[in-house]
């Protein structure tokens, strides 16, 4: 019972960025991104977390690391400092390796 209420508390992040696979959404939220964030059920400290780019704060209050990593990549700054934090790497680093294929992860 325990994991499905976990599974829930996150469940209007994991929609919201589950929506940025369509490009049109992903405009529309950096376009507006409070308004877009008001479609959704978020509480107070989801709507913060998003805004803010809060990744440990995300992953606390519910999203998954996967939807998190969505958001993420709406920009590409973001995604550099987000792939650093889960590898070790400095943003630049994780940058560069990505321009590159990546080919180290794989």
């Amino acid at each position: 019972m325990f994991d499905i209420a976990e599974g829930r508390r996150g469940a209007a992040i994991n929609r919201l960025c589950a929506s940025f696979k369509d490009e049109h959404n992903r405009r529309d939220f950096l376009s507006d991104e409070e308004a877009y964030c008001g479609r959704f059920d978020l509480t107070d400290e989801q709507r913060r977390a998003i805004l803010d780019r809060d990744w440990v704060g995300m992953l606390d209050l519910g999203a998954s690391i996967f939807y998190t990593f969505k958001l993420a990549q709406v920009d590409k700054r973001s995604m550099q400092y987000l792939g650093g934090v889960f590898t070790g790497m400095t943003e630049e680093e994780f940058g560069s390796l990505m321009v590159s294929g990546g080919r180290r992860f794989g």
